[in-house]
């Protein structure tokens, strides 16, 4: 818009008239025309046509009345028309300095809502980059669920391992301590969504202050603009008197100037603490994804460390195992050899027994305690005593097969909880574990 220039340097005096001669005037004088007067008519049989001393004087009073009047009238008109050059500067100078002075304020009033514009777009984007980084807290939070289930169902799987692994060992250690950390770190991001939301709400409630401010600013701009194009020839002015009176309610310029401040500074420091917290969402999520993942790691380590263990166990065991079972075999022929050998030793004792039982016939003085009877005597009890031995060898090596039976089973028990707990922890868990998230899924992307 073009604006009316401020006057430069001190008001100018108002502009003198030039002193000058007055115009002679002609002055008409009055005709005695009334009765008895001569005037404009022919002497002849009238009186001469002189003044009565009456009208003498009525005449020079008339003449010094219109003298004086005309005088008057001459001094009225240069007064009036010097008055109306003083009032015509006086006003335009005035108008002048009104238009300046709605310029100087179009130039305040449009340095402001620059201001305000610019804070409402700054105000905007960062509310933007706020949501931008809700989204990932909340997609965070959401992806948590997922170690967290993983944890639980982990812990969960390995109470249905059987004594003697049921134990409190590394790998459920760090599956509490893995299921504690996502707790709390679900919680720290709940707190956190709820700071974003709120801080978001002040973002909006500020831009919208501004935007009310920037909104009045613009209509007051447009106002004064169409003042300042006012002139004396627009067609659209008109007689006001009631708008001379100053509102009770208008503010002043320091207030005006002050209200706009405060708005411009609030919406700066909410923007402060938006920028602040944005970095601090930045670091959550990025310590959080780095938490969870060098938990992750050190649960797998203690999974890899303790499925070694139970594998080095189990082939202990099955060594074992197989050495027993060599050992079972080689017992069980054992008794039956002993078995064969106190069998075999029936025939020489019926033999022996029967010879002694035949020659206990003998008649007389031949019944004769001979070197063949005690020969036979001996020889049964030989044989009754290896008999003796053999039977209590047998009892040895039943009892020792019963040893190694009793030990084949608790060691194919072993075995199998060994495996059990080798399916929990590889097959169920350590599987399941392949589906953690990345750490970009945990960071919020």
């Amino acid at each position: 818009m073009a604006r009316a220039e401020a006057p430069m340097g001190e008001e100018k005096a108002p502009r003198s008239v030039p002193v000058s001669e007055l115009p002679r005037e002609v002055c008409e004088v009055a005709l005695n025309a009334g009765p008895g007067s001569s005037s404009g008519m022919t002497a002849s049989g009238f009186r001469a046509a002189e003044y009565l001393t009456r009208e003498r004087r009525q005449s020079s009073s008339d003449l010094y009345k219109a003298f004086t009047g005309c005088e008057r009238g001459g001094r009225n008109r240069a007064e009036s028309k010097e008055l109306s050059a003083h009032a015509a500067a006086t006003t335009q100078r005035a108008q002048r300095s009104s238009t300046a002075a709605l310029g100087q304020r179009l130039q305040d009033i449009h340095f402001w809502k620059s201001e305000l514009q610019r804070q409402i777009e700054d105000l905007d984007a960062e509310t933007g980059l706020l949501a931008a980084r809700k989204l990932r807290l909340e997609r965070a939070l959401d992806a948590t669920s997922v170690p967290y289930a993983i944890a639980t169902d982990n812990l969960q799987c390995r109470a249905r391992r059987q004594p003697p692994d049921l134990v409190s060992d590394e790998v459920e250690q760090e599956l509490l301590k893995e299921a504690e950390l996502i707790r709390n770190i679900q919680e720290l991001l709940k707190r956190t969504l709820s700071q974003a939301a709120n801080q978001m709400r002040l973002n909006r409630d500020h831009k919208e202050i501004c935007e009310m401010d920037w909104s009045d600013k613009v209509e007051t701009y447009n106002i004064d603009t169409q003042c300042g194009r006012y002139s004396n020839e627009s067609t659209n002015i008109q007689f006001h008197p009631s708008s001379v009176k100053c509102e009770e309610s208008a503010s002043t310029p320091e207030t005006w100037a002050k209200f706009t401040h405060d708005n411009i500074y609030r919406a700066e420091r909410e923007k402060l603490a938006s920028i602040n917290l944005r970095a601090l969402i930045d670091s959550i999520l990025h310590d959080v994804s780095e938490d969870l993942r060098r938990q992750c790691a050190a649960v797998n380590e203690a999974f890899v460390r303790r499925c070694e263990e139970l594998d080095d166990a189990k082939h202990n065991l099955e060594h074992h195992l197989k050495n027993v079972l060599r050992e079972i075999g080689d017992q069980e022929a054992n008794i039956a050899a002993l078995k064969k050998a106190i069998k075999a030793k029936e025939a020489p004792m019926k033999v022996a027994q029967t010879r002694l039982y035949d020659r206990s016939f003998r008649p007389n003085i031949e019944l004769c305690r001979d070197e063949a009877q005690f020969r036979l005597i001996s020889e049964v009890e030989e044989l009754m005593g290896t008999i003796e031995s053999l039977k209590q060898k047998l009892l040895e090596s039943e009892q020792s097969l019963k040893n190694l039976e009793d030990t084949r089973m608790d060691l194919e028990k072993e075995i199998a909880v060994k495996r059990n707990s080798i399916f929990i922890d590889r097959q169920k868990c350590m599987a399941h574990r392949m589906h953690y998230p990345v750490v970009l899924k945990l960071a919020g992307y």
